[in-house]
């Protein structure tokens, strides 16, 4: 009986961590939240592995990153989206829970007021969708954005088509739709000042994310 009393701490204290998080998730962002659940579901499931405080820990750090893992392969990834978008004005990072992440500005992906894919454009994609069959575990992620000109009207469809478009070359490519999600954020998010051009030219910008979950 003192064995089972000693197990079960971990799973309590584990379990008590969750309901922490969750209580506090209300004032986070979607990515915050995510990754908060991620932790508390993961050391639940560590503390279930043994009863040794390492395991709820082991745990905890694998939920948090949603269930993403930064294999050797999205390693390579990077490096190769970093030599195809050398002195484009690409960002390519690795975000916190293990995606691989690509900010497109306007100027190489589409002029204002059109979702038509530029030339400069291809080769990124190109090379983004290079080697993603052998992949099979990888989704795909595209966020289209725009400056705050014209109305929300205009804005929202428009940021929408901007993301479908890459889609869309993405699968001209090989790449299977269904592992592909698109969203459009349309103004609502900007990274610069919407009151200069330059700063509504980096507002027009696609998002693009590849993350590998475990298997």
């Amino acid at each position: 009986m003192t064995h089972l009393k000693f197990r079960a701490r971990p799973a309590l204290a584990a379990l008590s961590a969750t309901l922490v998080l969750l209580t506090g998730c209300a004032n986070m962002t979607d990515a915050q939240r995510s990754s908060a659940i991620g932790a508390g579901v993961g050391a639940l499931t560590g503390a279930a592995l043994g009863d040794s405080t390492k395991s709820a820990a082991i745990g905890a750090g694998v939920g948090a990153l949603g269930g993403y893992i930064w294999s050797n392969q999205m390693a390579q990834k990077k490096a190769a989206m970093e030599q195809a978008t050398a002195g484009t004005g690409v960002d390519v990072t690795q975000t916190a829970d293990n995606q691989l992440k690509l900010n497109i500005p306007s100027d190489i992906s589409f002029d204002v007021n059109s979702a038509v894919i530029k030339p400069n454009l291809r080769p990124i994609l190109d090379q983004f969708a290079q080697g993603l069959a052998n992949q099979p575990n990888t989704e795909i992620r595209i966020i289209g954005h725009t400056d705050s000109s014209g109305s929300d009207a205009i804005n929202n469809p428009l940021s929408v088509n901007r993301a479908a478009s890459a889609r869309n070359y993405l699968v001209s490519r090989g790449v299977s739709a269904q592992r592909i999600q698109i969203e459009g954020r349309g103004s609502y998010e900007p990274i610069a000042d919407n009151y200069t051009e330059a700063g509504r030219a980096k507002n027009r910008r696609i998002e693009m994310f590849l993350a590998e979950r475990a298997r």
